[in-house]
């Protein structure tokens, strides 16, 4: 099963195709899949309009009966799950083992968001006799939501749940490159019988969209996840109408190894980690600060792994690690390894894009990195792994905190100590000691600093979506 679904839009409860085009590419042989729709700005303006009235619905809407739309959805994605799957490799490239696992992540992240629907509790705050303070909370309105390539279903999968429990409407600019996830989605919750206008899925260039969408008065939230520079350039145009913001941002994980703990272990954990998804995960394990102690083992160990990472076409069964997303990141990661290779850097895997076709670009490890070197400073989003020892945990910290990224930072030891140090004192929205594991859907996931503001997943999840109300009602005049 490898066709790849008619894309159109999804405005008022009802497909429409787009006058102008784009194509959309298979990275793995860079041959045209597909036909993207280019929302025109009377596509905007309609789906403004539909998301005004589905909101007037959905927020009337019982928590309960909202819960029972989305888990319906979830039914059908599950039932689609082999051929969702499919679409997420043609157009994404990862292996198709890779790609079934976001589907199941995505469909969690509905059921989560639906069993929060009916927990969005309230308050009552002790007073006087004669008087009740009662907190409630309110779906914000409507929400203009952006979503990357690199999950093409679970990453608008936070987003549409989020509004959607919350019992906001959601105009969703889902990415060029990867929109078929974003599609399926929402046939789902065509069928599953959510009400015209609620959920309306874009397409098009994305300044175009943000530039439009953002300041409109209708737009109560907007919702973002992307990288740092677009993230802060969304939230400048979002300030002049104080319109509240949800951004996930860029990362560039450390990861802190210390010296009592297997140095192969912590190697095959960590290549494995990095492989997925090529690297394109904001989460990435990606600057690995290693104790002196145990840094030759580690770094010899990690770079045998990932010098047997089989690239190649995600439904290939021998398959590891896919293409990268597109030319720009194969650009992006060779600009660093050469940097890298120039001021020193040992490169002891990779390091050389492969000949023929497609977006491919070997898992490569970049050791004894020298301060200044560019892929220390700037995310990679690809398959690259920097190495680089360190005398002490402290020292690993330091570096550790030394970008203005805080999104996901990782560690490895037995030692209550060294587990209490790293938790408290990493500068970042999530820490994980001994698994690269950043964030489940009961979890809340978002960063620090310059990685994003806000929280999706968790019994936080919600809070972005809703407005707090205090209500004060004396009892006799």
């Amino acid at each position: 099963m490898t066709t790849y679904p008619e894309l159109q839009l999804y405005i008022a409860g009802a497909w429409r195709s787009g006058k102008d085009t784009i194509p959309v590419l298979n990275p793995a042989d860079e041959s045209v899949i597909g036909a993207l729709p280019i929302a025109s700005r009377a596509d905007l303006d309609d789906a403004l309009e539909a998301a005004g009235r589905g909101f007037k619905i959905w927020s009337q809407t019982a928590p309960a009966k909202r819960a029972e739309v989305i888990l319906r959805a979830v039914a059908l994605m599950k039932a689609r799950s082999e051929e969702i799957a499919h679409s997420i490799t043609l157009e994404h490239g990862k292996p198709i083992a890779q790609a079934r696992l976001e589907v199941q992540r995505g469909c969690e992240f509905f059921e989560w968001d639906a069993g929060e629907a009916v927990r969005a509790y309230g308050r009552v705050i002790p007073s006087a006799p004669d008087i009740r303070y009662i907190v409630i909370h309110q779906p914000v309105g409507t929400v203009a939501a952006f979503s990357p390539w690199n999950f093409p279903m679970s990453q608008p999968a936070r987003k549409i749940a989020g509004a959607l429990a919350s019992g906001c409407s959601i105009i969703l600019k889902a990415a060029e490159e990867t929109p078929a996830g974003a599609l399926h989605i929402a046939r789902a919750f065509h069928e599953a019988g959510l009400p015209a206008g609620v959920l309306n899925l874009v397409f098009g260039v994305p300044s175009d969209i943000s530039s439009y969408l953002i300041p409109k008065e209708q737009v109560r939230l907007v919702a973002f996840t992307g990288s740092t520079a677009v993230g802060k350039h969304l939230t400048e145009i979002a300030s002049r109408s104080v319109t509240p913001v949800l951004m996930e941002l860029g990362g560039h994980a450390p990861v802190i190894v210390c010296d009592d703990v297997d140095p192969e272990v912590a190697a095959a954990l960590s290549v494995s980690r990095k492989a997925r998804n090529a690297g394109q995960v904001c989460t990435s394990p990606t600057r690995f600060f290693v104790h002196k102690d145990i840094y030759r083992p580690f770094l010899n160990a990690f770079a045998e792994r990932a010098r047997a990472i089989r690239i190649g076409d995600g439904f290939d069964s021998a398959t590891d690690m896919g293409p990268v997303a597109n030319h720009r990141r194969v650009e992006a990661i060779e600009s660093l390894v050469e940097d890298a290779r120039a001021r020193g850097a040992r490169i002891l895997a990779g390091g050389e894009r492969p000949a023929g076709k497609g977006y491919f670009y070997p898992l490569t490890v970049a050791a004894e990195l020298p301060d200044g070197a560019r892929a220390l400073e700037i995310e990679p989003f690809g398959p690259l792994a920097l190495i680089n020892p360190v005398d002490s945990i402290d020292e690993a910290i330091e570096q550790a905190n030394a970008l203005p990224f805080g999104l996901a930072a990782y560690g490895f030891t037995h030692s209550a100590r060294n587990a209490h140090l790293l938790a408290e004192r990493i500068e970042a929205g999530n820490v994980s000691i001994n698994t690269l594991e950043a964030s489940v859907a009961e979890t809340p996931f978002g960063g620090v600093k310059e990685s994003g503001y806000g929280r999706e997943g968790g019994a936080e999840g919600l809070h972005h979506y809703m407005t707090v109300k205090n209500i004060s009602h004396r009892m006799v005049l």
